[in-house]
């Protein structure tokens, strides 16, 4: 069994931004055009968002984007992401490139070191070909790849295959990347999710520790898991057999496919999942919370995190220990942990203990328990 490190951490944020003031006001807008049909059909009325609202619910001030013109626009309230022809370069594979070669420059490597490329995303632009070959194709790096995903745990989950193939002496050197593109499919016209997600790429750079080397700075992973238990509180219904359950399977309905969450259930389902999956993950290695360093959660929502926390604790934890990169960037789905374990391990000490766990859709959770070199 091989001692396995996380050797490169690559992160690629876009730079086109929204405030919640911004995303409020366009909202506001097509909730002001499509209430007066609503008004004339004798419809309920909807309701308007604002930005106290959003901070409240999330903790979100502001998100980056990929596109967006687009998405501010009240008649269209979707990124402008045009195509491309099959022999030019995919939006996801480009985004998963540009966090990839930050961490392969971070560990000092070449395409041509890995052996294994994962694509682990909450979305994916198509079924296939896997993007993960196609990043594989335009890089240069050897063996083979495969995309997968895991909602908002998919980093974490890639991660958890990546060592334990690692581990196992199944491969070398893995890239795990992570570039999820969510406002794509975010339903901007849904007061309960517009203000939720922003886009951002990780990608994580696995490899195998050699016998005598020490690495410093680098982080050993210990050990991952995984946990999924079903729910529909996060659901997303847009999939190849949309199109087959319409009377004109040409023109595709997005209204009720779209990303949904009943917020409320998933705050208290969430919560006490992730404090049972955190305590009960540290106790297999004869460790408890306050035994950890640093806390590298799913950034989703601050109050969800901070309950966690407490729970786990038996009190409130500040920043440092549990950094929040939600409050600039939003729900980046699966790259959130990684951007913010990417920014806050510099201060970390050789022997210090750090635990990276996402929760998402599924339910899922994926932990890994690190220790730095």
């Amino acid at each position: 069994m091989h001692r396995v490190i996380i050797s490169g951490i690559g992160v690629e944020i876009p730079e086109p931004s929204i405030t919640n003031e911004e995303l409020v006001d366009s909202f506001n807008a097509w909730v002001d055009m499509e209430n007066v049909r609503r008004e004339a059909s004798g419809e309920t009325l909807l309701q308007k968002s604002d930005s106290a609202f959003i901070v409240h619910a999330s903790g979100v001030q502001t998100r980056h984007v990929i596109e967006r013109e687009g998405i501010l626009d009240p008649t269209r309230m979707a990124p402008r992401i045009p195509a491309r022809p099959d022999d030019a370069l995919s939006l996801e594979a480009e985004f998963g490139i540009a966090s990839a070669r930050k961490a392969l420059d971070h560990a000092g490597l070449e395409p041509g070191d890995i052996d294994l490329v994962i694509c682990s995303a909450s979305h994916h632009q198509r079924p296939y070909p896997s993007i993960a070959i196609e990043i594989q194709q335009a890089m240069g790096t050897k063996g083979a790849g495969f995309d997968m995903g895991l909602g908002c745990s998919s980093a974490a989950a890639a991660l958890h295959i990546a060592v334990n193939l690692v581990r196992a002496g199944a491969q070398r050197r893995v890239l795990v990347t992570t570039p999820e593109i969510i406002t794509g499919h975010l339903n901007f016209r849904d007061r309960q999710t517009h203000f939720i997600f922003g886009d951002a790429s990780v990608s994580m750079i696995v490899e195998g520790l050699a016998r005598g080397d020490k690495r410093p700075g680098r982080f050993e992973v210990l050990d991952t898991r995984t946990w999924t238990q079903m729910s529909n509180n996060i659901r997303t219904n847009l999939g190849y057999y949309t199109r087959a359950a319409q009377d004109d399977p040409y023109m595709i309905n997005l209204e009720g496919n779209l990303i949904k969450q009943v917020g409320n259930k998933v705050f208290k389902e969430v919560t006490v999942a992730g404090h049972k999956f955190i305590v009960e993950f540290l106790a297999e290695h004869g460790l408890t919370p306050q035994a950890i360093r640093r806390f590298w959660l799913h950034q989703a929502n601050a109050r969800m995190n901070a309950m966690i926390l407490k729970l786990s604790f038996g009190h409130e934890v500040g920043h440092d220990r549990a950094p929040m990169v939600l409050e600039r960037l939003g729900n980046t789905a699966g790259a959130g942990a990684i951007v913010a374990l990417s920014e806050n391990h510099a201060d970390m000490k050789a022997g210090d203990y750090g635990l990276l766990c996402a929760f998402g859709a599924g339910y899922s959770i994926g932990g890994a328990l690190l220790r730095m070199l």
